[in-house]
């Protein structure tokens, strides 16, 4: 363990400053992962994810109960804790610098209520599928420490008149009462054109129950929209959100640096560098695919670490289904 991170560590505890805490935390965790010690890695990471927002403790987290549908008694989402840091995910760096700085607005957000800022709180996410936006969600919530809040899209849209609106009501006290990351996937199903030839009055209720619960949420939550379909959304959802963000698909750099994460490799190979080539213009969620299909091979050919033929097989699978 390096000394920097020791006192990295030192300095948080000392500062209360739980974000701090929990990046040197991480950076731990990666040297130990890079040393091969996974029983200790493992360990920490079990640790960090149970930390909490508003102090250094890594504490077991008591997760809430979320709302259920009325009428089917199902809860409206899924509540989870998540290890996840914003750094682990491979962005642009001024992607990663914008999501660290809401992360880091966080706890400036009293000093901004008192001198009457707005805090940005409602965060907008879209870009094709497969490129990362339910991570920056899970990763947000890693940061902060707080539950991550993921809408079931099933449960939360009714098939009675009038209760998908109400449902979305209920969401959002859930989410005034206590810190977590609320995330609405699959957005657009909440927020179309209200112009759709198709829709008989219930879209057009939804769609202004969404508007206005999100232009009046003041809680101490983060709420965080993710579509693949931008250009179905209504014309007035935009403005209301504090950011709007654009998830791109990887360039060739992401895709080579995420591949040799994901290998746990240092060096470029000739392997590696046919993969990126393959790959580009693929989503993140392909890079993935094609790994996990490496390591997969070479586990069950009952071998440590996946070979170039692995890595190319996996990858031709990967090239060849649908992503977008």
């Amino acid at each position: 363990m390096a000394g920097r991170h020791i006192k990295e560590l030192i300095a948080a505890y000392r500062d209360r400053d739980d974000l701090a805490f929990r990046r040197a935390t991480q950076a731990i965790i990666e040297e130990e992962e890079a040393k091969r010690h996974t029983v200790l890695a493992r360990d920490l990471r079990r640790l960090l994810a149970g930390g909490g927002g508003g102090g250094v403790a890594l504490e077991a987290q008591v997760l809430p109960e979320p709302p259920r549908d009325r009428d089917s008694n199902v809860p409206l989402a899924d509540v989870a804790a998540s290890s996840a840091l914003l750094n682990d995910l491979v962005f642009p760096p001024p992607m990663t610098s914008r999501l660290l700085g809401i992360v880091e607005e966080v706890g400036h957000w009293p000093a901004l209520d008192a001198a009457g800022v707005p805090r940005r709180n409602r965060i907008l996410l879209h870009g094709p599928p497969g490129c990362g936006k339910t991570s920056i969600a899970a990763a947000i919530a890693g940061e902060l420490g707080w539950p991550l809040v993921t809408t079931r899209i099933d449960s939360l849209i009714s098939s009675y008149l009038g209760e998908t609106a109400g449902n979305l009501r209920s969401l959002f006290d859930f989410a005034a009462s206590a810190p977590c990351v609320v995330l609405l996937d699959e957005f657009d199903s909440l927020g179309k054109l209200r112009d759709d030839p198709t829709d008989h009055g219930e879209l057009r209720r939804v769609v202004n129950a969404v508007l206005q619960l999100i232009d009046t949420y003041r809680g101490p939550s983060l709420v965080v929209a993710a579509t693949n379909n931008p250009e179905v959304l209504d014309s007035a959802i935009w403005r209301r959100f504090d950011e709007v963000i654009d998830v791109p698909l990887p360039d060739n750099d992401q895709i080579r640096i995420l591949l040799l994460r994901l290998l746990r490799q240092r060096e470029d190979t000739d392997a590696v560098r046919e993969a990126v080539g393959r790959l580009h213009g693929l989503p993140y969620a392909a890079v993935e695919y094609a790994v996990n299909g490496a390591k997969r091979r070479a586990v069950l050919d009952g071998r440590a670490r996946p070979g170039p033929t692995d890595l190319a097989e996996s990858t031709a699978e990967a090239v060849s289904r649908p992503w977008l």
